[in-house]
């Protein structure tokens, strides 16, 4: 398997872990991203997984963010976030040199995917934060975006590391960053 793509489900064990610690009580629990919720925090990367795999199979920006905010998770989230995982990982095997269209520009499969990995990781943390888990992110995942983070989105339209960036898609970084490479990217990633 491609690195990226070991990458990709070593950061989605992560937050699966830490949604199996989601209790009944948590689902309307605050997130760090503003206006979200558990629940609204985990169906956005369990639909995230599934519109990246739509775009390998040739969906179109629009149809990316058309389909951003509709329910994935239905009644059984935990099963349907393990499905989408499943489904992306997959999607990715034999496409990474394929040119997609995504929202934020045409980018090959592998920066797309190392953009959806980078997402993941840092919504652990917020996963974690809204339910009171343990916050420390995997510290090879933790290493590889803070040493890469400007070839994850480069070239993109919008970017955390671009002080042009319009926030639309990017909470804006607050405060000084932390020493920790996992504090730095936190706070690039508006946290």
């Amino acid at each position: 398997m491609a690195p990226i793509i070991d990458r990709f489900l070593l950061a989605c064990t992560g937050f699966e872990a830490r949604l199996r610690a989601v209790r009944a009580g948590d689902w309307h629990r605050p997130t760090p991203c503003a206006e979200w919720d558990v629940r609204r925090l985990v169906n956005h990367v369990t639909r995230g997984n599934l519109n990246y795999a739509a775009l390998v199979r040739g969906a179109t920006a629009g149809d990316f963010l058309r389909m951003r905010d509709a329910d994935a998770l239905g009644t059984d989230p935990l099963a349907a976030y393990a499905r989408s995982t499943v489904e992306c990982a997959a999607a990715f095997e034999g496409a990474l040199d394929h040119v997609l269209d995504y929202p934020l520009g045409k980018v090959r499969g592998a920066q797309a995917l190392a953009v959806r990995t980078t997402d993941t990781v840092v919504h652990t943390w917020d996963l974690a934060r809204a339910i009171g888990a343990a916050e420390e992110l995997d510290h090879g995942l933790v290493a590889w975006i803070d040493d890469e983070l400007d070839a994850i989105y480069a070239g993109l339209a919008e970017s955390p590391v671009s002080a042009e960036t319009t926030h639309r898609f990017f909470a804006a970084p607050h405060g000084t960053p932390g020493p920790t490479p996992q504090q730095r990217i936190l706070h690039r990633m508006g946290r």
